[in-house]
């Protein structure tokens, strides 16, 4: 049987909001297992929330870049030892022409992006030349391209350059990517993926794993009502449209505009500009994630 320490104890309170006892007796059916812990409190109905741990990671940025025709993009995660120059110009920058190659050369993976054209060498002397000016060990730790043929991207940077998303939109007409309605549309959403960390774009987009994971969390706590099993199912079911609600993206509620959701956003703007405007995924980078 595996050891309850205070810490790991300490740990799940923190992660669920739950009384101390609970994250205890948790632990101990889980055997130790946090992850499982957190099922047994939730299927409890004693976990409030499941705060996402976060993990100590060095210091850097996320860059997004975006070609001029609004149809491909890249996000890159580039790290360094200090916060210091994990803000300075010089490097943010980097990270910015650095995601700019990847958009532009579309690397396999990073020793395909070290060996792409940078500046009149490659990507493998720029970033030893950097090491060497800034006096920081930097990596690329990890990069993701998108694309859209009919349609565009929209990006968003927080302030920090600790958070950045690229949300992909399709649309009919090619005049709609330059309309000041559709684009204030598409900063609002991609601000969005970055403040309410949505799981998917769409329903039907939600990972298998994560929905079966879900479901028998509800059925779970379904069962605990006593109730007949045809009520049970009901219940169940309520509280997935509930996780839909929250965690789907077209269906969250605007953090702009309360009362509506981004689809029916998307619905507006798309009747204002004749054309029928989607969103249809998108890509989230947290640093150290």
């Amino acid at each position: 049987m595996a050891k309850i320490t205070a810490a790991l104890v300490k740990q799940l309170r923190e992660m669920t909001d739950s009384p101390m006892m609970e994250c205890k007796k948790a632990l101990v059916e889980a055997d130790g297992d946090i992850d499982k812990a957190v099922d047994v409190l939730r299927k409890m109905g004693v976990a409030k929330a499941v705060k996402r741990a976060g993990r100590e990671t060095n210091e850097g940025t996320v860059a997004a870049y975006i070609s001029e025709d609004g149809k491909t993009g890249a996000l890159l995660e580039l790290t360094c030892e200090t916060d210091f120059v994990g803000t300075n110009p010089k490097f943010t920058g980097f990270a910015n022409e650095l995601a700019k190659v990847v958009v532009e050369n579309d690397p396999a993976d990073d020793e395909a992006l070290k060996a792409c054209k940078m500046g009149g060498s490659t990507v493998a002397d720029e970033l030893t030349e950097m090491i060497h000016v800034i006096g920081e060990n930097m990596k690329v730790a990890r990069f993701q391209r998108v694309s859209v043929e009919n349609g565009a991207l929209a990006k968003y940077v927080h302030h920090n350059g600790k958070l950045a998303d690229i949300v992909t939109f399709e649309f009919a007409k090619p005049e709609t990517a330059a309309a000041d309605e559709f684009k204030s549309f598409a900063h609002d959403v991609a601000m969005q993926v970055a403040a309410s960390n949505p799981v998917s774009a769409r329903r039907e987009d939600v990972p298998a794993e994560v929905l079966e994971h879900e479901k028998s969390i509800y059925m779970a706590q379904a069962a605990e009502s006593g109730k007949p099993e045809f009520i049970q199912e009901k219940i169940a079911l309520g509280k997935l449209e509930k996780f839909y609600k929250e965690n789907c993206l077209t269906e969250q509620e605007s953090i702009k505009e309360s009362g509506v959701t981004i689809n029916e956003l998307a619905a507006k703007v798309s009747k204002s500009l004749g054309d029928d405007v989607k969103v249809v995924s998108f890509v989230r980078f947290s640093f150290g994630e």
